[in-house]
């Protein structure tokens, strides 16, 4: 089973719904924007840094778009080089064997929309874990559920109207896909240009 991990910092403010699950995602979707505001996220621009191991870190830039396009850069040397994405109807991975983009028939498509709107529908199950201080603040922790491998959200900032994550880190079973992204600015509803993703 995956499990997705959720610091969610919403302060003392939700101390009114103790510890119920769907009570501290509601309260999480209603301070970090509202539901509204989500729903009019269009597109995002992340640049920042992604750490894949103890010496490899390198700059990179990842744009994503309603309902699903997806685009991730890592710059090495100066060099520009996309290593995953997709353009509407097929992902693509980089092989490093070939040297260059492939077609990804078992590419898993990820929701461009934030994983607590709409949780039920997309699948997953929900489970309140406790309470973790993430730096001076303590936060409620929820696991949403539905595959294999974990993913930590933190250090949230405001952009516009929203508040994102700006760390988001994963994990997994085997080690072989864990990262850590430190992201260090982010730009929204900037694309409208499907086009960005072919």
């Amino acid at each position: 089973m995956k499990k997705l991990i959720y610091s969610v910092l919403v302060g003392s403010s939700i101390s009114m719904y103790g510890q119920n699950a769907k009570d501290i995602i509601n309260k999480n979707i209603e301070v970090t924007g509202g539901v509204n505001k989500w729903k009019t996220l269009n597109s995002t621009i992340l640049y920042g840094k992604v750490v894949l191991g103890p010496k490899d870190e390198f700059p990179i830039k990842i744009y994503q778009k309603r309902p699903n396009f997806t685009k991730t850069i890592v710059i090495i040397n100066k060099k520009e080089t996309i290593i995953e994405g997709f353009d509407g109807k097929k992902g693509y991975t980089m092989n490093y064997n070939a040297n260059k983009l492939l077609e990804n028939p078992t590419y898993i498509v990820e929701n461009f929309e934030n994983d607590f709107i709409d949780w039920e529908k997309k699948g997953f199950s929900v489970k309140y874990v406790g309470k973790e201080k993430v730096g001076n603040n303590m936060c409620y922790k929820i696991e949403l559920i539905n595959n294999t491998k974990t993913i930590s959200y933190s250090n949230f900032r405001k952009v516009e109207n929203l508040v994102f994550p700006f760390t988001i880190e994963q994990n997994t079973p085997k080690k072989d896909g864990d990262y850590i992204i430190r992201v260090s600015k982010m730009e929204t509803n900037k694309i409208t240009d499907d086009n960005i993703f072919k």
